[in-house]
């Protein structure tokens, strides 16, 4: 089962995972667009564990107490709507208010960026179910496969961001709120078609 598949599959895995998180860097860049090059990192290498933890979770799930993991999982996008709906309304009203968050000068804090990677990644719990064949190790690597594609993609997010909120100035924590608020609803609609 060590094949080019697996690598592909696993990377394909990532790239499908990555870009909620993705699209939360973006915003994450645009309300913050002094953010330093350690700053980016961090907050890329918090989205790659939680995109890498979400599936081994699952997958212990799946080997262990599946028919608990199955009566959560009506919960996940409900999970998800709340917690982006919250930070993104925050958001925006901040930069509605015209205001900065307290936290780091402005920018996204230890607690909201926690908050995000959960929010962005719960939905990766049901990737468990599509890895649940794999032994221990292939799991593993799978996992480390997501969080290395999952960091460089945030990686670019953030950098985009970055970019667009300095020339939007005090229009990008608006923006950075509408993108939050939307990633949420996206994955609560789709996950009822």
């Amino acid at each position: 089962m060590w094949n080019f598949v697996f690598f592909f599959n696993s990377f394909l895995l990532g790239v499908g995972l990555a870009m909620d998180a993705f699209s939360v860097s973006l915003a994450n860049g645009l309300h913050e667009p002094k953010m330093v090059r350690r700053k980016m990192c961090a907050v890329a290498g918090v989205f790659a564990v939680f995109q890498a933890l979400m599936p081994l979770l699952g997958w212990v799930c799946v080997h262990t107490v599946m028919e608990h993991f199955s009566a959560f999982e009506k919960f996940i996008p409900w999970i998800a709507l709340v917690l982006l709906c919250w930070i993104g309304g925050k958001m925006l009203l901040e930069g509605l208010r015209g205001e900065e968050s307290p936290e780091e000068g402005g920018g996204v804090g230890v607690a909201a960026l926690l908050v995000q990677g959960v929010a962005t990644s719960i939905d990766a719990l049901s990737v468990g179910f599509t890895i649940a064949a794999y032994e221990t190790v292939m799991a593993l690597a799978c996992a480390a496969i997501i969080a290395v594609v999952t960091f460089v993609i945030c990686l670019g997010g953030l950098a985009i961001g970055k970019k667009f909120g300095t020339h939007l100035a005090g229009k990008a924590g608006i923006m950075g709120g509408v993108i939050l608020i939307f990633i949420g609803l996206e994955i609560f609609i789709s996950s009822f078609l």
